[in-house]
This record gives C-alpha cells, sequence and structure tokens, in this order.
C-alpha cells in the first residue's frame, strides 16, 4: 500500500504530538513511586483507555481478525468478553486487595502472601516472558503487520517501533505511558470504527453482512472444533482471562497506580464496557474481508490473517489511510511501552532494590529503571526479526505457548491463597514449581510442536486452552493436599497502606452487573 505525502504527514503529526505531551506530563518524575507508579495518581479515564491500548496490538488485527475471517468466526470473541467479566471480577475483588497492601509489583504480594522464595520464582519467570517472548513478539508482529500492509521495510518497521516505545517510556516511566495511551487508545478505537463502517458499506450494509455470513456468527462452536470448542469457554478461557488482567504485571500496573480505590474501580469497568465493543471492530472487519475477498484468502499459500489488511488496502481512502497507520502502530507501540515499563519495574523493585542493592536511592532506581528499559527494547529487535522461524508455528502459538509455563501457576497460588487464609507458603511455592514441570509434560506429549511429533514422542493432541485447565486443576490439588497436611496455624496478615482512599464507588456494583448483564446478552444474540 502507497502512503501518500497526506499520509506520512498525518502519522508523523500524531505522534509528534504523542511523545510531546506525553514526555512534558512526565517530566518532573524523581522518585521510584514517581516513575513506576505515576506517583500513584492515575485517574478512571487513564486507567481504562491505558488497559485498553495495552491489551490490543497485531495479534488483534492479525491473529484475531484473521480466526474471524476463517473457521472460528465470531466464536473468537469470546476472548473479550469472558475478559469483560473477569475486569468486573479483577475491579471487585483483586484490586482492593492489591491496593491495601501499596504493592509495587504483582510479586511483591506474594512475599507478603507466602514468602520471599514465591516472590523471586514469579519474578524470574515474568522476567524471561516479558523480555525474551512478549515484548519481542510484539515487536515482531507489529513490524511484520507495518510491513504487510503499508510496504515499510521489516528492519525499519521494528526499529522504529521500538525506538518511540523506548524513547517516552524512559523518559517518564508510567505516566508517560498512560498519557500516550490516552492518544493510542482513542486512535485504536476510532480508526477500528471508521474500517467497520468502511467494510459495512463495502458489503451492501448491516443487513446484507448478517444474512450473507450467518454461518460465521456463532460464539458457541461444537465440542470437537479444531480452534475454539465450547468446553474451552467452560475452564480453560478463564484461567489466561484472570491472570491477564488480574496477575499479569503490564496490565495491573496502571490500577496499582490509581489515585484511589474508586478512580481504580471505575477505569476497570470503562475498560470492560469498551473490551465488549472490540469484537466488532476488529472480528467484523475480518468477516468482511473473507465476504468480500474469500478467492485471495483461499489461494494457495494465502492465510486468513491477511484479512485485515486487505480491509486496508483496498477500502480506506488517502488521508484517512495515515490515521488508520496511527492507530496500528500506536497499537503496537502500547503494548510494547507498557511491557517495557513493566519489565524495567519488576527488575528494579523485584531483583535490583531486593537482592542486588538494598540500600538503592531513588535516584539509583530511576536510573536503573531507564538503563533497563533502552536494554530491554535492543533485546526485543535483536531477536524479533529470528520469530518468523516455521518450527515456532506462528506468533500467537509462540506467546500463548510460553505464557502456558507460568499462568496457571500464578493463578493457582493468587486464588488460592486469598481464598484459604491457611494455605502455607510450600503450597504457594509449589505452585510456582509445579507449573512449568506439568505443563512442559503436557506440551511434550499432548502439544502439536513439529519437534517433538518427529521424534514420535507425542500421545495425542489436546487443545492448549484444555492443557492450561488440566494444568490449573492438578496444581489447585496438590495445593489442597499441601494445606491439609500443614495448614498455617495463624493466617498471615497483609500491610495495611493507611493514606490510601479505600472507599469503594458507590456504583461499582451495579456498573459490573451491567457488564455481566450485557455479555450475557450479547451471547444470546450470537449464539
Amino acid at each position: 500500500m502507497q502512503l501518500t505525502w497526506i499520509d506520512i504527514f498525518l502519522f508523523l503529526a500524531f505522534f509528534l504530538i504523542v511523545i510531546s505531551i506525553s514526555m512534558y506530563k512526565s517530566r518532573k518524575e524523581r522518585t521510584g513511586e514517581d516513575f513506576f507508579l505515576a506517583s500513584r495518581d492515575l485517574l478512571w479515564p487513564f486507567i481504562g483507555l491505558s488497559l485498553i491500548a495495552a491489551n490490543i496490538s497485531t495479534e488483534h488485527f492479525v491473529g484475531m481478525a484473521g480466526q474471524g475471517a476463517g473457521v472460528a468466526g465470531m466464536a473468537v470473541a469470546s476472548y473479550e468478553w469472558i475478559a469483560a467479566i473477569c475486569l468486573v471480577v479483577v475491579a471487585i475483588f483483586f484490586l482492593p486487595k492489591f491496593l491495601k497492601a501499596g504493592i509495587f509489583t504483582i510479586p511483591e504480594f506474594l512475599e507478603y502472601r507466602y514468602n520471599t522464595v514465591a516472590r523471586s520464582l514469579m519474578a524470574f519467570y515474568t522476567m524471561l516472558i516479558y523480555v525474551f517472548v512478549t515484548i519481542s513478539a510484539v515487536i515482531y508482529s507489529g513490524g511484520l503487520t507495518l510491513n504487510t500492509i503499508f510496504d515499510i521495510k521489516m528492519t525499519y518497521a521494528i526499529w522504529m517501533i521500538g525506538g518511540i516505545a523506548a524513547l517516552y517510556t524512559a523518559w517518564g516511566g508510567l505516566k508517560a505511558v498512560a498519557w500516550a495511551d490516552l492518544f493510542q487508545g482513542s486512535a485504536l478505537i476510532l480508526g477500528g470504527a471508521i474500517t467497520m463502517v468502511l467494510g459495512f458499506i463495502a458489503v451492501g450494509g448491516v443487513g446484507s453482512f448478517f444474512e450473507h455470513n450467518a454461518d460465521k456468527l456463532h460464539v458457541i462452536l461444537p465440542s470437537n472444533h479444531s480452534v475454539l470448542p465450547w468446553t474451552a469457554l467452560v475452564i480453560g478461557l478463564w484461567i489466561p482471562n484472570f491472570y491477564y488482567w488480574g496477575l499479569n504485571q503490564y496490565i495491573s500496573q496502571r490500577t496499582l497506580a490509581a489515585k484511589t480505590l474508586k478512580q481504580g474501580q471505575t477505569g476497570i469497568l470503562f475498560a470492560a464496557f469498551l473490551k465488549l465493543t472490540i469484537p466488532f471492530i476488529i472480528i467484523f472487519p475480518g468477516i468482511m474481508a473473507f465476504q468480500l475477498y474469500s478467492d485471495q484468502l483461499t489461494a494457495p499459500g494465502a492465510t486468513t490473517d491477511a484479512a485485515y489488511p486487505l480491509l486496508i488496502r483496498n477500502l480506506i481512502p488517502s488521508g484517512i489511510k495515515g490515521l488508520i497507520f496511527a492507530a496500528i502502530a500506536g497499537a503496537v507501540i502500547s503494548s510494547l511501552a507498557s511491557m517495557l515499563n513493566s519489565a524495567s519495574t519488576i527488575f528494579t523493585m523485584d531483583i535490583y532494590k531486593r537482592l542486588l542493592k538494598k540500600d538503592a536511592s531513588s535516584h539509583s532506581l530511576v536510573t536503573t529503571g531507564r538503563i533497563t528499559t533502552l536494554l530491554f527494547v535492543v533485546i526485543g529487535c535483536l531477536i524479533a526479526p529470528k520469530l518468523d522461524h516455521p518450527s515456532l508455528q506462528g506468533i500467537f502459538t509462540y506467546i500463548q505457548e510460553f505464557q502456558g509455563f507460568i499462568s496457571p501457576g500464578i493463578l493457582a497460588a493468587f486464588v488460592f491463597g486469598l481464598i484459604f487464609k491457611r494455605a502455607p507458603a510450600a503450597a504457594g511455592v509449589s505452585s510456582l514449581i509445579l507449573n512449568p514441570i506439568i505443563y512442559g509434560i503436557l506440551l511434550v506429549f499432548f502439544g502439536n510442536l513439529p519437534v517433538f511429533n518427529d521424534m514420535g514422542v507425542t500421545l495425542g493432541n489436546i487443545a492448549f486452552l484444555n492443557r492450561i485447565a488440566i494444568t490449573f486443576v492438578m496444581i489447585v490439588a496438590i495445593m489442597a493436599v499441601i494445606t491439609k497436611l500443614k495448614p498455617l496455624k495463624i493466617p498471615v496478615k497483609m500491610p495495611v497502606r493507611k493514606e490510601l482512599d479505600m472507599t469503594p464507588s458507590p456504583v461499582v456494583k451495579w456498573l459490573g452487573i451491567v457488564v455481566i448483564a450485557a455479555t450475557l446478552i450479547l451471547y444470546i444474540i450470537f449464539w
């Protein structure tokens, strides 16, 4: 796709405004709390839009839209709609406990609930996943998308994405990220809405779209479906969603920075409402692309991952392409900036300050955060070009499979520890140690990776989400046995941050009920 000078001007102007404002607003970050938690002063609009901007990336524009165009159809919307319900639970049950404890990082909470070993294990796992999997994967998928849609050379796209994200993140920390997300999140939603509207026009209107694609507009698929069987909705899909939205540092960090409990809860529920709309601006266009260009998407060597790029190439007029370019690039850069900020936070607070230099000054903490931000983005940019290797089976599989090594165990440790007050430290530590072992065995014998298939060690194929569920259930069972045998005599007392306004919003529960009701209505409509 050739960009006109108007498109290029709009793109450059957008990012000049975003970078300038975010760096100006974060120019006074001096302490660790300033840099890593935006002075604990974020208001609900920043929290809500920042959650969405950090979440939406090219795996949505490419992977989710592609699955919508392919065999999954509207069923892939469950990733978004179940996330909305999970956000309600996070706002009402998780966030008050985290804010009350006054933690900087999610691993820090495990130290208070269990012991330092649990904190160190989670920090170590998270660092490995962020630096060598998610950061490099987002850079690669973003570069690939910009290369595919806008004909930008892959190398240039990778370093452009990494450079922009590192610039304002290393400068101003979370506050800079939040201000940038305010613009980039809004552009993302606006750009997606424009694409959807132009798609409706191209297919002959809303009625024609629903009539022609009736077979793809179902969210409940048979139990033997290859991509998203309904059985995955029972347990499997909830585990990565609760981990991602409640315990994933790069998502949770902006909620830990809320000015008050009321602001944090309102921001999370705002994000939940926005999540309900994401399928319409991403999956609908993917289905439209298949209706319009099925011959191209099903040609030999083609893939439905090209659905969204095809729609943009053919439907978006000059001028607006610059806005869409900025929206897609902004989605990638927002996600990357959030990951960089959170990875540097975990390294600085959970490893550097606690294990390497316990008496580190505020200036030293901020400097370490800035240096590690730059270091991590360089590592990600160097790894990214290597992620097109066929053995990885695509970037979506690469991300999901590696997350399976940590998410069930971390979720089990938190949920079990919060519900069962007498669960001992051994239970929490065991969940973190056993997760990679159990999941690794399931991946080798019941996964679908070529390296193990060629060796003849596989015994069958269990879907990724079902392997996640099996791992989670086994870990919880082991934790229950440990707790039964050696329960704590006295429940752990968590620290209390007294200066924070912990008054809950009077409408939070009602807003949560509205989100859940709206989700159920959507499921009924698209059953």
